[in-house]
């Protein structure tokens, strides 16, 4: 049957958002500020852009690979900057403000934290090439001929995103309710530092000599 092809996508779905790298403090940050589903629907911003990583490397899109292996550094760098502007605007949020108007979070606010996680995680088109890895081992790129095949793959990568994402806000939540205005003050700080600090480390990372010195 076709179905263990969504399984696989599940797995590899979830193997690529298990890993709390920035996106997932970014996440967990929105879920402790605004409640389980807007940190659900940012989470899912990151699902969807995996989706379309997983597309393009299910369905042999060699050119679109091939350009972006040769503008790594752009869009690496680009990300970069992106991430410290967000860890420094989380940093310098005034979190009681914030809380109080996530009270009442309008439909407008949940789109933002989509579409601000699905663009922060198009940054990073490098996971086009993790897909392409995961996809071999799985052994699947064979079958992925058939349309039908591939769609099934396409929705296991989201569904296992959105599975992982669920889950996490969902944890997240329960311990969101024992936190008061001052742990959460903190905890944005933290949070913005973190993510501030990851940017940097990327922003590094696409230089040569820097390369050379920490290896």
């Amino acid at each position: 049957m076709d179905i263990h092809y969504i399984i696989k996508g599940i797995v590899i779905g979830l193997m690529a958002s298990i890993p709390l790298g920035p996106i997932g403090v970014l996440i967990i940050q929105k879920t402790l500020q605004k409640g389980r589903l807007a940190g659900f629907i940012s989470g899912f911003g990151a699902a969807v852009a995996d989706t379309l990583f997983a597309s393009i490397a299910i369905l042999g899109l060699g050119f679109v690979i091939n350009f972006i292996q040769a503008q790594e550094f752009y869009f690496r760098l680009i990300g970069s900057v992106f991430l410290v502007f967000v860890g420094l605007r989380i940093f310098f949020t005034n979190t009681i403000k914030q809380f109080r108007k996530s009270q009442t979070p309008g439909k407008r606010g949940m789109l933002g934290d989509f579409l601000a996680i699905f663009f922060l995680t198009l940054s990073n088109p490098i996971a086009v090439i993790f897909f392409g890895a995961m996809f071999a081992g799985a052994s699947v790129f064979s079958d992925a001929n058939s349309t039908k095949v591939s769609l099934f793959l396409m929705l296991g990568v989201l569904l296992g995103g959105a599975i992982w994402w669920y889950a996490l806000s969902t944890l997240v939540n329960v311990f969101r309710k024992k936190f008061r205005l001052k742990q959460m003050f903190w905890i944005n700080k933290i949070s913005g530092i973190i993510i501030a600090v990851l940017g940097f480390l990327v922003f590094l990372s696409c230089f040569e000599p820097v390369k050379s010195f920490l290896q």
